[in-house]
């Protein structure tokens, strides 16, 4: 199995030049344990793992959806759509219940884990992106440095934190990942991940996930952009996708050395 330990131009990029007192994120390859076929119809916003089974909500206006997915099929199991005046965003479950935003209509949705009926919605000001749940608060998103952290018994927002990377603000914070006490981001339009501390903002970790797909996977004009984290529970293992990706992947982090 090959481990990519290359950074790509993107990465340094979104490094750029480091503040006197910022400290050092440490940077991670890959290792691609198992390969899933994806639904090529899904815009990927948000992805996520329940109780062993895998949920995705997808975005585009008439298109978005949420979906319980087969993971080794790829087939959609359960699905319910979104009208066709809203861009379907992040999602994940909390409190027994689904929560999934929208980009730039303010109303964020809450169904039925069960059957995906619609039990409640709520108002929020600025876009929806990413969205995911630490255990007590939502954590959300919205295409600037800030993550919000939001009480999911009412959608009441509790506190903000900004994200800085080498001491400066990092923006287009998208699908997010709540693993072992951290968020985990996929940065807009870039091949990476990064690991945030929730307390500080702080980018600790970033993850170069450059080369997933093969040149034969890529439709020009169609394909778009890495989206999609989720977590299982095994210790440094993620699932991994993107917007129209044709494949799913189950990846293993490795630390690069110099």
């Amino acid at each position: 199995m090959k481990i990519i330990r290359l950074i790509s131009i993107v990465l340094v990029a979104l490094i750029g030049a480091a503040s006197a007192q910022a400290p050092e994120p440490i940077l991670y390859g890959y290792r691609i344990l198992e390969t899933y076929p994806h639904a090529r119809d899904a815009f990927t916003q948000g992805l996520f793992f329940h109780d062993g089974a895998l949920y995705e909500s997808t975005g585009q206006y008439g298109q978005s959806s949420l979906r319980q997915v087969d993971l080794t099929s790829g087939d959609v199991m359960r699905r319910t759509d979104l009208p066709q005046s809203f861009f379907g965003e992040g999602a994940t479950l909390a409190d027994g219940d689904i929560f999934m935003l929208s980009w730039r209509e303010g109303s964020a949705f809450r169904f039925d884990a069960e059957d995906f009926a619609l039990k409640n919605s709520y108002s929020y000001k600025g876009e929806g992106w990413g969205l995911t749940y630490d255990g007590e608060s939502l954590v959300m998103s919205d295409g600037t440095p800030q993550l919000r952290f939001i009480d999911p018994a009412n959608f009441a927002e509790q506190r903000r934190v900004e994200v800085t990377l080498r001491g400066k603000p990092l923006k287009q914070l998208n699908e997010l990942e709540w693993i072992d006490g951290a968020v985990y981001a996929n940065v807009w339009k870039t091949n990476a991940l990064v690991r945030i501390d929730p307390e500080t903002g702080v980018v600790t970790s970033i993850v170069d996930l450059r080369g997933l797909l093969e040149a034969e996977d890529i439709v020009p004009g169609e394909t778009d952009v890495l989206n999609g984290v989720a977590h299982a529970g095994e210790d440094g293992v993620l699932y991994v996708t993107g917007k129209y990706w044709p494949k799913l992947f189950k990846i293993e982090l490795v630390e690069l050395t110099n």
